[in-house]
């Protein structure tokens, strides 16, 4: 059977230090749960980017004035045939204003602010190191 093609947005937030947002995944949200994991949602806005912020908004509660847009990167295919699915992942890095911290929603069960190099050392989502690491590339590349 074909994998279906669905589009999702993977938003990372960077505090000034350099460390990054993850969340871990709820039993209630539909694929990978209990996996570390960006802000992320499937594509339902006209654009990725009006997206990536309405799911931060949504699981964060941090406002679009509170994000500085810093990046965003190709697309990454994500095989999961365990899902019928190939996630499609547009991934797009925020800085966070100094001081704000996450509410989290229904979605996720806890939150981490960690450095790039401590993906490795959790369970996350498929390509989620190489995401980050596409947005870097892209920052730097600016």
């Amino acid at each position: 059977m074909p994998l279906q093609t669905k589009p999702v947005v993977t938003a990372f937030l960077r505090r000034p230090d350099g460390r990054v947002l993850l969340v871990r995944r709820s039993a209630a949200v539909g694929s990978y749960q209990g996996r570390w994991s960006a802000i992320s949602g499937h594509l339902e806005d006209p654009t990725a980017l009006d997206q990536a912020y309405r799911e931060v908004r949504e699981e964060t509660g941090i406002q679009a004035d509170a994000l500085t847009l810093r990046a965003d990167a190709a697309p990454i295919a994500i095989d999961a045939p365990e899902y019928e699915t190939r996630w499609l992942v547009l991934p797009f890095l925020f800085d966070v204003a100094d001081g704000v911290e996450p509410a989290l929603d229904w979605e996720n069960l806890e939150a981490a602010w960690v450095f790039p190099a401590e993906l490795s050392g959790r369970e996350t989502v498929p390509k989620l190191a190489e995401a980050l690491a596409a947005c870097l590339a892209r920052e730097r590349a600016a």
